[in-house]
């Protein structure tokens, strides 16, 4: 038995942050208090007219993606756009699209302090957010079907931002995407995106100078310092820069918690007539200590203990897990013709993790009595990935078409090493937590490789070509798409340790989509689609007689049917949908193969935009029956999938105060019903409803915008446990955050 590495082996990241993004965020200051242009300022979509007449007013009109489509424009109340990227088909109006698009803007996540993609999603009625396996990555539940973050696209590329944790200033808007979209975005490289799907948008210079800054405080003595600086130049603006660079220190409102980040990003855009090119490079430092864990029910608990109190802190003080990420993204847009254009984009990311874990399992649901163990892993991402495409429009008789063909590659490869102690445990109580010293690696630890010097565990490689064509016919009024995407997935297993290929996966599969718009009036619109989503399939488990084997892809099968309403103030949509996804078992031959399927049925209801002058609302809720089917045990058949309640709801409202110019308060109800900790049923956790409250005051100091924002989540602070699972399978649970006061100043120079 080799010894055990030293309990104090400096890990690939420190838990102590450097002085890196302390230096980059006040080197961002000091620039934006010395830019030349003091006076300029930012646009206030939201503003009243009452505001417009004292405050003035930027128009942004930049592209996030070097395209010529650019950004679609906010709808009225300036909380999500018009419409959304529908994949590889660009960019759309909602009212035009055959799929469910939101997209939420900048504006809302300033106001409503999001720290994260995670905080951005808390606002719509048809994702919960959960927390990854055994780690604090945020997971997304879309349509019940579960989204890890390092699913997540850039600029429509997969995985280029950090794994686990996006902080909001690297990003400009998020689009959600519901439903199944192998066709519009290839498979995903981690095996989610049956459900949905989210694209992040980058920053780009607006048309008149930019520089904020934006200094904030928050529960638990966590302070904000961040920069944000923009400039154009050359001949009519068109080279531009954006630099965002931002830290976070301090606590949490949950006891004794640490975070702390550091990031810097640049963008840049340079366009012509014909040409358009874009740049973005960027770093981020996520550094956790003491963060609380998920918690596990033990396989003697038969029933959901109560929530603990929301500021008790089980975690082990000397746990840590810190991030660092350097990625960058360049793309470019030529226009062949009036007709026909090309682009083509590259990206690439470097991460590197390390952490200490002391996850919780309760073995006394009555009691709380609980046990942890240590658990170290580092490891190591090298993502590279690209597409090129080719777009245009054409007239055949009466009939319109605008097509599209992409190739694209996805390249990802993952060193990994660990450390489970898991025989040497430690007693300790979900409601009572006993702190421990850090213990060392006892003889009987497990190992997987070098902490200090991981080496290869897997490697993922995706190709895929596609076409597509959307006909419109009828004067414009009905839209049919068709396409195809051939893609294809490969993927090696390695050992731990000594980087031996244990096993490899190559399958491929074509995905179609049949899709339609009828636009029954300027005002109404109904659509249907058929759609399938790839995904990679399980790899068979240790009780398995063919354990290892990786299987075939999954895929499942979409069929939506919706209608549209836009107002011209006031708009919403609604969606009906099945999906089934294939699902796999042991059967009584031991053989491990797919067998039976998952199914996810719904309907969604979504509302958005300023009700009166003043008055601005964002809201819906969502009906779901997720179940297993034909699972090869009585025990499963036709019970509810882990973590996925029947019942989520929002209820969002933003009131500019009458008779105080610039002031604003907003409100926000969130609803989530039971859902269910395991696959048989038996361990039923409550739903929880959730107040957050918040409030925005604009004014002008010596003719400096100065924007004043305070909010309260969990206004009542409710203790919940506000999701199970995030992983397949898994039904640990996670305590919700307690009562969190923040307050920032905005500053626009």
């Amino acid at each position: 038995m080799r010894s055990a590495p030293s309990p104090h082996t400096a890990p690939l990241l420190r838990p102590a942050v450097s002085a890196t993004p302390v230096a980059l965020a006040a080197a961002a200051l000091v620039l934006a208090l010395a830019a030349p242009a003091l006076h300029a300022q930012a646009s206030v979509a939201h503003a009243t007219a009452g505001e417009a007449k004292t405050l003035s007013t930027v128009t942004v009109n930049a592209s996030a993606d070097a395209s010529a489509q650019g950004l679609s424009p906010a709808y009225p109340g300036g909380q999500v756009a018009r419409g959304g990227r529908a994949g590889i088909l660009g960019t759309k109006d909602a009212m035009d699209t055959p799929f469910s698009i939101t997209s939420y803007t900048n504006e809302l996540i300033q106001d409503r302090h999001a720290r994260s993609v995670g905080d951005v999603l808390q606002n719509d009625p048809t994702v919960r957010v959960a927390r990854g396996f055994g780690n604090f990555q945020e997971s997304f539940f879309i349509r019940g079907f579960i989204l890890d973050s390092d699913s997540t696209a850039y600029n429509g590329l997969y995985s280029l931002l950090p794994r686990q944790y996006i902080a909001t200033e690297l990003f400009e808007r998020v689009e959600l995407l519901r439903g199944a979209s192998a066709f519009l975005n290839g498979a995903s490289p981690n095996g989610g995106g049956l459900g949905g799907s989210i694209n992040l948008l980058p920053k780009r210079a607006p048309n008149e100078p930019l520089s904020r800054v934006t200094l904030g405080v928050a529960s638990g003595g966590q302070t904000q310092i961040a920069a944000d600086i923009a400039r154009r130049f050359g001949p009519d603006g068109n080279t531009g820069i954006r630099v965002n660079a931002a830290t976070r220190n301090g606590g949490t409102a949950v006891d004794h918690e640490d975070v702390q980040l550091g990031l810097l990003a640049v963008g840049l855009d340079w366009r012509s007539r014909d040409v358009r090119l874009s740049g973005d490079i960027g770093w981020q430092d996520h550094q956790l200590k003491n963060t609380r864990t998920n918690v596990t029910l033990g396989s003697a608990v038969t029933t959901v203990p109560g929530a603990p109190d929301n500021h008790t802190n089980f975690a082990q003080p000397w746990s840590y897990s810190n991030e660092r990420d350097v990625f960058g993204t360049l793309r470019g847009e030529w226009d062949l013709s009036p007709t026909t254009t090309a682009w083509a984009a590259a990206g690439a990311r470097r991460g590197e993790e390390a952490n200490s874990l002391a996850n919780l399992t309760v073995t006394n649901a009555a009691s709380g009595a609980a046990t942890t163990y240590r658990f170290d892993n580092t490891r190591k991402d090298s993502v590279n990935t690209g597409e090129l495409g080719l777009r245009g429009k054409l007239q055949t008789g009466s009939v319109g078409h605008e097509w599209v063909a992409v190739a694209s590659h996805f390249s990802a490869d993952k060193k990994n090493a660990y450390a489970m102690d898991l025989r040497n445990t430690l007693a300790t109580n979900l409601y009572n937590p006993v702190a421990a010293s850090q213990p060392s690696l006892s003889a009987n630890t497990l190992y997987g490789g070098n902490l200090a010097d991981p080496r290869r565990t897997g490697r993922t490689r995706l190709t895929s070509l596609a076409l597509g064509d959307t006909m419109s016919l009828l004067n414009n009024r009905l839209l049919l798409t068709a396409g195809l995407r051939h893609q294809k997935i490969e993927i090696a297993n390695y050992a731990y340790g000594t980087a031996v290929q244990t096993d490899r996966y190559d399958h491929s599969r074509t995905s179609p989509l049949l899709a339609a718009v009828y636009k029954v009036d300027k005002g109404l619109s109904v659509y249907a689609n058929y759609v399938e989503g790839l995904s990679q399939g399980q790899t068979a488990p240790s009780t398995a007689a063919n354990r290892g084997e990786m299987l075939a892809p999954y895929v499942s099968k979409q069929k939506e049917v919706g209608a549209k309403f836009d107002g011209g103030r006031v708009g919403g949509s609604v969606a009906l949908f099945s999906t089934t996804k294939p699902r796999a078992y042991v059967g009584s031959d031991q053989i491990f193969r797919s067998n039976g399927k998952d199914r996810h049925q719904g309907i969604e209801l979504a509302v958005q935009g300023e009700a009166t002058k003043g008055l601005r609302l964002l809201g819906g809720l969502t009906w779901l029956d997720a179940k297993q089917l034909a699972t090869g045990a009585a025990s499963t058949d036709g019970r509810r999938v882990i973590g996925v309640p029947k019942l989520q709801a929002n209820v969002g409202a933003e009131w500019d105060v009458p008779g105080v110019n610039g002031l604003a308060l907003d409100g926000r109800l969130v609803h989530t019903g039971a859902v269910y900790a395991n696959a048989t049923n038996t361990l039923r956790v409550p739903g929880w409803n959730r107040l957050d409250l918040g409030a925005r005051y604009l004014t002008e100091v010596q003719g400096r915008l100065v924007t004043l924002r305070a909010r309260v989540d969990n206004a009542t602070n409710r203790n919940y446990w506000a999701s199970s699972g995030g992983y397949p399978g898994a039904g640990y649970l996670v305590v919700g955050a307690p009562r969190t006061f923040s307050l920032s100043a905005s500053v626009d120079f």
